[in-house]
């Protein structure tokens, strides 16, 4: 009889669909994005990217909240479309990229926020600085088979720092008062993702 219970419940495993488990997706690096917006000069935002990333996400389809996210950027790619501000964005002024190549976020906790929405809870690693951070998550989306057989996802998350949290402290006074560089920074991430 044990025999019986044991090679039904194998049969029933092997039966239920592969998002029925966890599973483990590469960030795809050719069809996401990393962006940021910041304020410049109290009139206007200005928006940028991080071109060179990288990053794994485990999906656990039966219990969502045990899923999990690291990510790694390359904090030299960065890309406003300005050569000079890009290059003062590398300096010691900002990201100081040659100290601190990468910047990088590891979740801790993820929660359910509503319909399908999630709040994932991390520490962001920043120009030397580690500071937990909550992101946004919109609802992933179902799995589609690509036309090569790769089988993808993807989903778009949001959070808001302080820079000066995380030591990025430069900045320039107005004559009409303010500063050239606003202190909150929206983060935007636009992921697609490959299934391993």
């Amino acid at each position: 009889m044990k025999r019986i219970i044991a090679s039904i419940s194998t049969i029933v495993a092997l039966s239920l669909p592969a998002f029925a488990f966890a599973s483990t997706w590469a960030i795809d690096p050719d069809h996401s994005n990393v962006g940021f917006k910041v304020r410049h000069l109290m009139v206007s935002n200005v928006k940028g990217s991080f071109d060179r990333h990288t990053g794994t996400v485990e999906i656990d389809d039966k219990d969502i909240t045990k899923s999990k996210v690291n990510v790694s950027i390359d904090t030299s790619s960065i890309n406003t479309n300005v050569q000079k501000r890009d290059e003062h964005l590398r300096s010691a002024d900002f990201f100081d990229v040659a100290k601190y190549p990468t910047m990088t976020f590891v979740s801790k906790k993820v929660a359910k926020a509503g319909k399908d929405r999630l709040k994932v809870t991390g520490d962001l690693t920043l120009h030397g600085v580690t500071k937990e951070v909550v992101l946004d998550v919109e609802p992933i989306s179902r799995e589609s088979k690509d036309p090569w057989g790769n089988i993808r996802r993807g989903t778009t998350a949001t959070t808001k720092i302080n820079r000066k949290d995380f030591g990025l402290v430069w900045n320039a006074a107005l004559e009409t008062g303010g500063v050239t560089v606003g202190d909150e920074v929206t983060i935007t991430l636009e992921i697609e993702m490959i299934r391993k």
